[in-house]
């Protein structure tokens, strides 16, 4: 039975670290922490250790125990991440809170591993084509009997919940991970050994953007979000039915409401290889950018350190820096590179104007959303309206509203209308349009066309005796 406390708590497994949010029934803010993953230096590009999303949901919470009363017997607890991401690995003893992953019969030596979004398997095709990659991968790699689970699926058992597979309504179910469950149902309850009380009831969650487009208010057509982080993106609501929702369209959480657009690459990832480059912190990167006028004086980054997703959809494509002169500075650097990830959301809204779809607000998340040099850059270029929510993390905001559902304080996705939920304060930064960031989205595009081509023309035609060794037809 769902509980009676007045708190909900939701967490939100990012790509960096884990956001635990305790919300009232007004959908308030009473208090959030964070803890970062021990040992995720060392981790190989794509994979993670999943004991180390565990390590720092554990201490995340125990923090929110401490500082919001209620917070340790809440009336739901949610658990929701990064996607698409999968673990392999079995549980001992689900629903008893003390269970261990066995590793009996998996080939795995710890009893799991995992592999996130930034591996290459499956990464051009769709988020359902991306998990069977990566259960393919690891089944390679760990033998061919391991279990498939979803990150926040495979936590969720950690807890105390059963074997399940949370998906958001309307999304496509995925082969071998567990009998699916609605995102705002109760699955379980939390087992003893833990920082919050046992008896917890355990809501099944969702994938991060899911959440974070919930939370935004992505649920009237020409509302947009750019969730942020180390990737970002552009995710824009349009009726049902609409020419731009393809096969990739996002239900929304209300009925007749797509979500169209795509991810892209490493727009919060470039400014981290900034600070790293010149040994300069994040804040302090921000405030140089912000003595540097519109168009960077001639300097322009293209942010694909990681290749591009949406929309170019090419990893062969790298990061590139144009317009250096012996007069560009740290200061020139930082606000190319807040430009040109506002550039990069540009493109894509080119490609949906192009298909009739409008942006009339966009709801800027995640870390660079804390910056407000950032959102106005952005506001300015795509010529909208940007809200800033008080609480920048969406997901972990979403995962909040999804243990609201299951303790029955409001509907869960899909069984509610527009403003049925509540939303985090925001605060609106109005656009300022300058003749500058015209001309530079014009010489980002070109500048991104000529590198595409260039990626492509590197594709080397294997001679005769090459072709004669190739084993892959």
């Amino acid at each position: 039975m769902p509980g009676t406390s007045s708190v909900v708590v939701g967490v939100d497994v990012g790509s960096n670290s884990v956001r635990a949010l305790a919300l009232d029934p007004d959908g308030a803010v009473l208090g959030g922490t964070s803890a970062g993953y021990p040992g995720a230096a060392n981790w190989r590009p794509g994979h993670a250790d999943p004991y180390a999303w565990l390590a720092a949901t554990t201490q995340a919470l125990a923090e929110l125990r401490a500082l919001v009363p209620g917070a340790a017997r809440p009336a739901g607890l949610c658990l929701g991440g990064q996607s698409p991401t999968t673990v392999v690995g079995g549980i001992e003893a689900p629903g008893g809170g003390s269970g261990v992953d066995s590793g009996v019969g998996s080939g795995v030596g710890s009893g799991v591993a995992a592999l996130t979004c930034r591996h290459p398997a499956g990464a051009t095709g769709s988020p359902v084509e991306q998990h069977h990659a990566q259960y393919a991968a690891l089944r390679a790699e760990h033998g061919p009997d391991v279990r498939a689970w979803q990150l926040y699926d495979w936590l969720a058992a950690r807890f105390g919940a059963g074997r399940a597979q949370a998906r958001w309504p309307g999304d496509p179910a995925l082969g071998d991970y567990g009998p699916v469950v609605a995102t705002g149902s109760v699955v379980g309850v939390l087992g003893t050994g833990h920082d919050l009380a046992a008896g917890t009831p355990l809501v099944a969650g969702a994938q991060d953007a899911y959440l974070a487009f919930w939370a935004g208010g992505l649920d009237r057509p020409g509302r947009a979000l750019d969730p942020g982080g180390r990737t970002g993106g552009l995710a824009v609501a349009v009726a049902a039915g609409s020419p731009a929702a393809d096969a990739y369209a996002l239900p929304a959480a209300v009925p007749g409401v797509e979500i169209v657009g795509g991810p892209v690459a490493a727009h919060g990832l470039i400014l981290e290889w900034l600070r790293d480059l010149t040994g300069r912190e994040v804040r302090d990167l921000l405030a140089l950018a912000a003595e540097v006028p519109p168009g960077a004086r001639g300097v322009m980054v293209l942010p694909y350190l990681e290749g591009e997703r949406a929309p170019r959809w090419n990893r062969e494509l790298r990061g590139e820096v144009f317009g250096l002169t012996s007069d560009s500075g740290p200061g020139e650097l930082a606000r190319a590179v807040l430009e040109g990830t506002a550039y990069g959301l540009a493109h894509i809204a080119t490609g949906l104007a192009a298909q009739g779809v409008r942006l009339d607000t966009l709801v800027c998340a995640g870390s660079p959303a804390r910056s407000a040099l950032w959102c106005s850059i952005k506001a300015s270029v795509l010529g909208v309206p940007v809200e800033v929510p008080v609480e920048t993390d969406l997901a972990a905001y979403g995962a909040a509203l999804a243990a609201g559902a299951g303790a029955r304080w409001w509907p869960a996705p899909g069984a509610g209308r527009a403003g049925d939920w509540p939303r985090p304060a925001m605060t609106v930064l109005d656009p300022e349009p300058h003749p500058e960031y015209a001309a530079g989205l014009r010489r980002f595009l070109d500048l991104g066309d000529a590198a595409q081509r260039r990626a492509s023309a590197a594709v080397i035609t294997p001679t005769r005796s090459e072709e004669s060794t190739c084993p892959i037809r």
